[in-house]
């Protein structure tokens, strides 16, 4: 592997845990070229933060610029109130308190306390843009940030108090867990640090939470989709089902490039040829198989948008006001609004939900005589045995879960602070949807792949071991239950869910 400035790099020129020693490794934050995937490995402890010493000098160089800014004028939140409140000025004897109080209104969010995993997310997201330079921030927070990363430690947060246009109560209760006010989890925190005006509403006025949910989500439904179309590929096997939809020419005539990408790694995964020849008795397929690659194309080129949108935000200076050392001013304005992120996540999920949907539309094959040559519902030779027939109705009722999380968080809409926040864009709710699609989509698939296997088995059909979609039988042959009478399913289910990781690496 190519050496990066944390050490050896992963294909994304991440830095990754050493697969021989199991060391972690580094991550350099820089605030201009964090990827998506580092949040991830951040949030799961698989690296740690290294705070880019150029990156520092910058910061450094913003607060100071923020404290002149500060005490020669008006500047919102420093030396003003927030909100509807930013008219009223702070006195100078009351600044050193004004911060604090600050945090303390604003470490209002409610519900339960977040995953540490996304509560870890936040604080690398939070930690790389202050080094963008734009805050105005004291550098100590960008240390005690890493530090409590490198550590294990995360600050209880709850869920609520967000509608897109700042998490400011996650972020206030940050503030205050920095401050020696809040409660820790996990390791050991770091050293309470002094907060005073001038550092809080420059921590706070930051989408971080909702960038590293959604960071969070991306990297598992990017998974989840490349999973999917390995067990399409097993559905389509058990079917004898052509391979013609796949073909280059089709494609090289429609050339969309998640489709097209799509089609190729269904040729791959079949070991099929570019121009495979036409089968011998069905003309065509039903959709489920035929429309893979244009149904499983916009979920990638989705997922691939997102993702441009996720590696501006996070090493974004989206901070209001924005303090520019080099013009020596401060800039008022609305840069930190997520309209971007919050379609970008809406159209996702509603790409994620068509997948889902499809591969329901197999399982419905699979169960259909015409396509297996089997009995009804894959059922053994027990007279009126249902055999499974009831993973259509769990697959259903998981799709509605999902259906549900996919409605467009963007339509919502709030007018706040005395009409003076008169928008929202609702991207945290977006946010949260996009991370609770994951599980009910795993059990829809799940209920395909069981579904798979079992034809495959009771056809005794073969599949190369070769190939990819041979490795991906070979594991699934191995760990799901062998029987074909009649009996729950439940763990099945379960079980094959918890393979769709290691299909997403075929």
């Amino acid at each position: 592997m190519p050496e990066g400035p944390g050490g050896p790099e992963g294909p994304d020129g991440a830095a990754v845990r050493d697969i021989d020693t199991g060391a972690v490794l580094d991550v350099v934050l820089d605030g201009q070229t964090l990827p998506a995937a580092d949040v991830v490995r951040l949030a799961d402890g698989t690296a740690r933060p290294v705070p880019d010493a150029a990156a520092m000098r910058r910061a450094e160089e913003s607060w100071h610029a923020a404290l002149r800014l500060a005490a020669s004028g008006r500047v919102y939140g420093r030396s003003t109130g927030v909100g509807a409140n930013r008219n009223e000025n702070v006195p100078t004897e009351a600044a050193a308190e004004h911060g604090l109080r600050l945090l303390r209104s604003h470490a209002g969010a409610i519900g339960a306390p977040l995953p540490a995993r996304e509560v870890r997310a936040m604080l690398a997201v939070r930690a790389n843009q202050l080094l963008a330079g734009g805050a105005g921030l004291r550098p100590a927070v960008v240390t005690a940030l890493c530090a409590a990363l490198d550590a294990g430690a995360h600050p209880v947060v709850n869920e609520f108090g967000s509608v897109g246009t700042g998490d400011i109560a996650a972020l206030s209760q940050v503030g205050l867990a920095l401050a020696g006010e809040h409660r820790w989890e996990g390791g050991t925190p770091p050293a309470p640090i002094a907060l005073e005006n001038n550092d809080a509403l420059a921590l706070i006025s930051s989408n971080a939470l909702t960038l590293g949910q959604s960071a969070l989500a991306l990297d598992e439904l990017r998974r989840l989709i490349a999973a999917t179309q390995v067990v399409g590929a097993l559905s389509l096997l058990a079917v004898d089902g052509s391979y013609e939809a796949y073909a280059e020419p089709v494609h090289a005539a429609r050339p969309h490039p998640g489709t097209y990408a799509v089609a190729e790694r269904s040729r791959r995964l079949l070991g099929a040829p570019d121009r495979p020849a036409p089968p011998a008795d069905r003309i065509q397929d039903p959709y489920g198989f035929r429309v893979l690659p244009q149904v499983h194309g916009p979920a990638q080129d989705a997922a691939d948008a997102l993702e441009r949108t996720l590696r501006v935000e996070i090493n974004a200076a989206a901070e209001n006001p924005l303090i520019s050392a080099a013009n020596r001013a401060a800039y008022h304005h609305g840069g930190f609004y997520l309209a971007q992120l919050a379609l970008d996540l809406d159209h996702f999920r509603l790409a994620l939900v068509q997948t889902a949907r499809l591969s329901t539309s197999r399982l419905a094959a699979l169960n259909e005589p015409a396509y297996t040559g089997l009995r009804p519902f894959l059922a053994d030779g027990e007279a009126a045995s249902s055999g499974t027939m009831i993973l259509e109705y769990a697959a259903g009722a998981a799709l509605g879960d999902l259906r549900a999380f996919s409605a467009p968080a963007s339509l919502g809409h709030a007018v706040l602070s005395r009409g003076v926040e008169e928008q929202a864009s609702f991207a945290s709710l977006a946010a949260r949807q996009t991370l609770r699609t994951a599980e009910p989509y795993r059990l829809v698939v799940g209920c395909e792949l069981v579904s798979a296997v079992r034809a495959l088995r009771m056809r005794g059909r073969p599949v190369d071991p070769d190939l990819p979609v041979g490795r991906a039988f070979a594991l699934a042959d191995s760990t799901l239950a062998d029987t074909f009478t009649d009996r729950p399913l439940t763990d099945d289910v379960t079980a094959a869910a918890q393979l769709l990781d290691a299909f997403a690496e075929l």
